[in-house]
Parts: structure tokens; C-alpha cells; sequence
């Protein structure tokens, strides 16, 4: 009895091993990343093609806004003409000139940055219609 009773526990533990799932812990491990880097012309030419999308809605131009000013840069004028360009496609002059403020927020210590934009951007804000900030005298609050 006592063998019979040693065979069923020794079985039964076996088969206890077996039926429970097997978890591995993976191993960590860091990839760097060795391909290329981006260049200037193409990350200006990705954001350029971004908002030139003619499907663009208003959730992808903030979107696209949003993840554009959160990067250490001031952007292009091309791009920001592209923007504004689908902000007049969407019939959103709130995000234009939002996209205005937050250019010149971004410019921050650097005066000079801002004006340029300004004067880049000046045959395609008079073409679009859209007034500067500075223009509607919202720059003062």
C-alpha cells in the first residue's frame, strides 16, 4: 500500500510538473540603433508630406502640431507653411494661428528666429488670409 500510494504521488507530481504552463522570464536586452539617421531635408520633407495629406482631419493637425513643438527645434518655414496650409483646408484659423504662438514661444531667448518666420511665412498667411497674432493684438496677454 505504501508503494501504491509512494507510485500515485510520484505520478501525480508528475503530472502536475507537466500540466502547468511553462513561463520563461525574458532577458533584457538594449538595441541600439546602428541605421541611418534622418537628415534635415528629409524630416522636413516627412512633416512637409504629412500635412500636405489631402485627408487630413483636425485630430492629425494637432496631433502633427503637438509632436512637432515637442521636439528641441523651431520648424521650418516649409513646414509650417504646410500646416497652415491644411489649417485652411480644415477652415481652422484657431489652430493657425495657435501654430503662430507656439512658433514664437518656441523661439524663446532667440528674437531674431521669430521675425524670419514671420517674413518666410508672409506671402502664405496674405494668400490664406490668416492675420498674425500680433495683428489681432492677442500678443500682449
Amino acid at each position: 500500500m505504501f508503494r501504491a500510494a509512494l507510485q500515485l504521488s510520484v505520478s501525480g507530481a508528475r503530472s502536475l510538473t507537466r500540466s502547468r504552463p511553462q513561463y520563461t522570464a525574458s532577458v533584457a536586452a538594449r538595441s541600439y540603433s546602428h541605421g541611418k539617421q534622418e537628415t534635415d531635408e528629409e524630416f522636413d520633407a516627412r512633416w512637409v508630406t504629412y500635412f500636405s495629406k489631402p485627408d487630413i482631419d483636425a485630430w492629425e493637425l494637432r496631433k502633427g502640431m503637438n509632436t512637432l513643438i515637442g521636439y528641441d527645434l523651431v520648424p521650418e518655414p516649409k513646414i509650417l507653411e504646410a500646416a497652415l496650409r491644411a489649417c485652411r483646408r480644415l477652415n481652422d484659423l484657431a489652430s493657425a494661428i495657435r501654430i503662430l504662438e507656439a512658433v514664437k514661444d518656441k523661439s524663446g531667448p532667440h528674437k531674431e528666429i521669430y521675425p524670419y518666420v514671420l517674413q518666410e511665412l508672409q506671402p502664405t498667411l496674405n494668400e490664406l488670409g490668416i492675420p498674425t497674432p500680433e495683428e489681432l493684438g492677442i500678443d500682449k496677454a
